[in-house]
């Protein structure tokens, strides 16, 4: 089974440089291949030889889809894995992501673990529930699940030709977001079923600038409006979503909920004023 890893980039080269060297390690026969999808930058980041073959594809345009369609046409494997460049990987990340679909041939996709690769109350502190962080962590077991995350995801190479590539007007560099959510849905409609791989394991960098209440506002916001593009929702049903998350938000900071709680509710009212305002198109 032939393993081939795409590494989605935009303007992180120490990161990128790291998870590099990390999956490089694991890279121990022409079985496993690396390829670098960056996007957006007027050059692309020079790395360390990291003594196994990659193919570095640079687009100056940004456009995080455009570059990991880029990509999948470069690829050679059975099993295509897709990472964000700002993780850190499980020293035998890709054994468990062979193992996974060696072992269960029912999913067509996989939503691998992540957890954060820091405290992030310790990082962020108050505003840690502003983080938005791409955490998924269903626990210790294989289990069905929706849907994958952007940041630590794969497939069979034989779904995607079957459903096709990612939809480049939605995720970074286009509309923001919600790339993966509608991957995930053309999966679902084609059949496919995807599934949580815990022993898949990345964590996620945590930066503190990211605690930051106006950017998770603005970033729901954004989802909100993605989700248009790509999912039918009746103007009677927005203004439902936007009634419902708005009383919510007022229950809860009534009821003096906790930071994490209102965190939330302000994260579906925002998201809920996104869908509204793609009501226009």
């Amino acid at each position: 089974m032939k393993t081939s890893v795409i590494i989605a980039t935009h303007r992180r080269p120490e990161s990128l440089r790291r998870l590099v060297a990390a999956l490089a390690a694991q890279i121990r026969s022409a079985e496993r291949q690396l390829l670098i999808a960056e996007n957006g930058s007027a050059a692309p980041v020079t790395l360390d030889d990291p003594g196994v073959p990659i193919v570095h594809l640079h687009d100056l345009r940004r456009g995080k889809c455009r570059a990991q369609n880029l990509a999948l046409k470069e690829a050679s494997g059975e099993i295509i894995v897709f990472l964000d460049d700002d993780l850190v990987v499980s020293n035998s990340y890709l054994d468990a992501v062979e193992e996974f679909f060696a072992n269960h041939p029912e999913f067509a996709a996989m939503n691998g673990r992540i957890l954060p690769a820091e405290d992030p109350v310790a990082k962020a502190g108050a505003l840690a529930p502003y983080l938005d962080l791409p955490i998924s962590d269903h626990g210790e077991q294989v289990c069905e699940v929706p849907g994958v995350l952007g940041a630590n995801m794969a497939f069979r190479s034989s779904a995607l030709r079957q459903v096709g590539p990612f939809d480049e007007r939605l995720g970074p560099g286009a509309c923001g977001h919600e790339e993966e959510t509608e991957m995930s849905a053309r999966l679902r409609r084609a059949g496919f079923k995807i599934g949580y791989a815990p022993e898949a394991l990345v964590y996620h960098e945590v930066d503190p600038t990211r605690g930051d209440r106006d950017r998770f506002i603005r970033i729901a916001r954004e989802r909100g409006r993605c989700r248009m593009l790509h999912e039918h929702h009746s103007a009677f049903e927005v203004i439902g979503k936007n009634i419902i998350a708005w009383t919510r938000l007022k229950i809860a900071r009534a009821v003096g909920a906790s930071e994490a709680r209102i965190a939330r509710e302000e994260r579906r009212r925002s998201t809920a004023r996104g869908m509204f305002d793609g009501l226009g198109g």
